[in-house]
């Protein structure tokens, strides 16, 4: 009997995980497309690089916006249903996209398709968080960034498949996940947790039994819970003391998952090859083939952050992505853009993704979902993707200007450095979060035992 109460619990959650994923679909289709429509939007609509940026841009400034309006409607609403208002804003700005005849259409387009990518890189890992059990919450967290890097993958092949048909149908076929998201989200439940926020105990202890192996697991949990309970804190709690190693940790990875350069390259890495000498048909497939290395390294993720945790995944992989962009920066400075440097190139580029993308990005979401107290998880989380979408903003509006100035050896030894900072930055001030419960890191920020072993003994040495 227990061991069926496990399996129904496993499926559970695993189909909420799935269906509320599918915003980090859409996140990642929305965003990859560009880099295959920009061939064709800068031909159609003349575009110069200043005006390719603010295309490119647009969406991260929605994606900014929104999930900034997210945390106060995930407090107020509940989580499922601030996915439902974002999988509408999926649906409006796919729309209108896909019929825009201006680059005023086009870019209006682009900011409301951000709100629904913003509320959703705020929303959907909270909400995955607090369903979740702690022994999976890892896995099924990162499949929200799974499904992040299969929707860039996907974008990448549509890219490539319909790169002799209008860049319409590119922006279009985002109308079936955003559908998908919405009506799969009307049969799920309300995250158990902001349930006891909101005082509907009964209401999430149900919940709890449905997702957990056992009664006796979900009333310790609930209780948890209910020990935990504060009242939602004001804005300016987020600066507490107290609160200020989650603070630094969340947003410091958050910043270094965009300043590190992936989303540089994801956005523009057909533009920078074709430049580079590469024909276009070969700068696309090399964003497959980057892709593909997102996804394989984003699986891989998902299964280390709960066998080896997250902070010894970013400490392991992290060292790799800085000798993959010293290489490429290198190729780019001796113009071995042909033959055998080519490929060269090709390789690093796959490298760093991997890299990369199966350290910061897996971490991003997970980490900040977990390490903020229950009674500011929601603005915590906005603040957390915030710093993602300003610091992509910032990569998207200047890394055509870098390459032109830098030239790109000097554009990808810059963020080889960055990703050499990063690594200290998570050694100094990032936790292991590994197999404790949402409750238990939040007594250890109350108590001051919230940092890395590290850096306790360093400070007591």
């Amino acid at each position: 009997m227990a061991d069926n109460a496990r399996v129904r619990g496993h499926a559970l959650t695993n189909f909420i995980a799935i269906i509320a994923a599918t915003g980090g679909l859409l996140f990642g289709y929305d965003t990859g497309i560009i880099s295959s429509a920009l061939l064709q939007l800068k031909t159609e609509f003349h575009l110069t690089t200043f005006s390719e940026q603010i295309v490119t841009g647009a969406i991260i400034l929605g994606a900014l916006l929104g999930c900034i309006g997210a945390a106060p409607l995930s407090d107020k609403f509940g989580r499922r249903r601030t996915v439902m208002m974002a999988a509408l804003l999926f649906l409006m700005g796919t729309l209108i996209v896909t019929f825009a005849h201006s680059v005023t259409t086009l870019i209006c387009a682009r900011l409301v398709l951000g709100l629904a990518i913003g509320a959703a890189s705020q929303i959907v890992p909270i909400y995955i968080a607090e369903v979740s059990p702690p022994e999976r919450r890892g896995m099924l967290v990162v499949a929200f960034q799974l499904a992040v890097v299969l929707g860039i993958t996907i974008s990448f092949f549509t890219g490539y498949l319909l790169r002799n048909a209008s860049w319409r149908w590119m922006f279009g076929l985002g109308f079936v996940p955003a559908s998908i998201l919405f009506v799969g989200m009307i049969f799920l439940p309300n995250s158990p947790r902001w349930l006891a926020m909101q005082g509907e105990i009964e209401q999430a202890r149900k919940i709890l039994r449905r997702v957990r192996p056992t009664d006796a697991h979900a009333e310790r949990e609930l209780q948890g819970i209910i020990d935990a309970q504060d009242e939602q804190a004001p804005l300016r709690d987020l600066l507490k003391p107290w609160v200020r190693p989650a603070f630094v940790a969340s947003v410091g990875i958050a910043l270094l998952c965009q300043l590190t350069g992936i989303n540089a390259v994801l956005y523009y890495a057909p533009t920078i090859f074709s430049d580079a000498g590469f024909g276009q048909s070969s700068a696309l497939l090399t964003s497959v083939a980057v892709g593909v290395a997102m996804t394989c390294a984003t699986a891989f993720g998902g299964w280390a952050v709960d066998a080896w945790g997250r902070r010894t995944l970013m400490l392991r992989l992290l060292p790799g992505a800085v000798i993959s962009l010293i290489v490429l920066g290198a190729m780019f400075a001796i113009g071995a853009t042909h033959g055998v440097g080519a490929w060269v190139m090709v390789v690093a580029v796959v490298c760093y993704t991997i890299f990369n993308t199966g350290s910061l990005s897996v971490a991003i979401w997970l980490v900040g979902a977990e390490v903020w107290p229950l009674s500011m998880r929601g603005s915590g989380m906005s603040l957390v993707a915030a710093s993602h979408w300003g610091a992509d903003l910032v990569v998207s509006l200047t890394t055509l200007t870098m390459v032109e100035k830098l030239g790109g050896s000097g554009t990808f030894w810059l963020f080889a450095a960055i990703n050499a900072a990063g690594w200290l930055f998570v050694y100094r001030y990032v936790p292991e979060t590994k197999g404790r419960s949402l409750e238990e890191l939040e007594s250890s920020l109350r108590d001051g035992t919230f940092a890395p072993v590290d850096r306790k003994e360093s400070e007591a040495a």
